[in-house]
């Protein structure tokens, strides 16, 4: 099947009103475990680093007494359940500074220096990134759409009221994409119900924000981003290619050129 060299403009209505010539990016082989992995790489850099208190268990005054046999020992018991806190009278006390001990230190404390963040080069970066792109114009991963990809003239941009972003995505024909499931999850749903209630529909991109993002933002499911903005959880969430994509006249025509300036930093 021949690739289209260009793509049909719409307007607000969703009339078409121009074309634009085909991103590069769009004609990338489609690369799944690149995208995943540019997807754990870019998740790994939201971890928190974690660490602990070196003394966490150690302050404790028990003691322990070498002599099998002598006083304070706990003669015939074994070495698990000591040293012990230190009491007066020959008495046993709490076991301490053991793992296996109530209040004892942790076996297997986190550690700070230990590399939580998996890197990645910027050219398979950029490659996982255009190999997304390109899935979000394929029919086989981007089912509901009747025409792929959708492009919208500029005037996207400058949309400022959310019932006009509504009005332009159901003109569009993706109304189903708009989950009226509003409120609050109540307490005790399952984790299940709450993500599918809150997942991600689809996403704007475009090359200048003139108010867009603030009348879209209201809408469940539905991100917005600028192109030099663009990560591969945005267009493949999870790392799964697929994700509906409306793209602004002026962010397809510089695609290209800005994909050239992603990075991981």
């Amino acid at each position: 099947m021949q690739e289209q060299s260009t793509f049909n403009v719409l307007d607000l209505k969703g009339s078409v009103r121009g074309s634009v010539q085909r991103p590069a990016a769009f004609s990338e082989s489609i690369r799944p475990e690149i995208i995943l992995r540019a997807a754990v790489a870019e998740q790994t850099t939201k971890f928190q680093p974690q660490g602990h208190f070196p003394l966490a268990g150690m302050q404790t005054s028990a003691k322990y007494y070498g002599a099998m046999g002598s006083y304070r020992t706990g003669r015939h018991m074994g070495i698990a359940i000591r040293p012990r806190q230190k009491l007066g009278g020959g008495r046993q006390g709490d076991v301490r500074r053991i793992p296996s001990a109530v209040k004892g230190k942790r076996a297997h404390p986190h550690m700070v220096e230990k590399t939580i963040v998996e890197r990645i080069n910027r050219r398979e970066y950029q490659k996982a990134i255009a190999s997304a792109i390109a899935a979000t114009a394929i029919k086989e991963y981007v089912k509901s759409a009747k025409e792929l990809p959708i492009v919208i003239s500029d005037d996207v941009q400058a949309l400022k009221k959310t019932k006009d972003v509504v009005a332009l995505i159901n003109g569009l024909g993706l109304s189903s994409y708009i989950e009226n499931e509003g409120g609050r999850i109540k307490k005790g749903i399952r984790r299940s119900a709450a993500q599918k209630r809150y997942k991600r529909a689809a996403l704007f991109v475009v090359k200048d924000d003139n108010g867009i993002s603030k009348a879209a933002r209201n809408i469940p499911g539905f991100d917005i981003c600028r192109t030099d903005q663009l990560r591969v959880n945005l267009l493949a969430p999870g790392g799964r290619p697929g994700r509906l994509v409306i793209w602004s006249e002026s962010a397809a025509k510089s695609l290209d050129q800005d994909i050239s300036k992603l990075h991981l930093g």
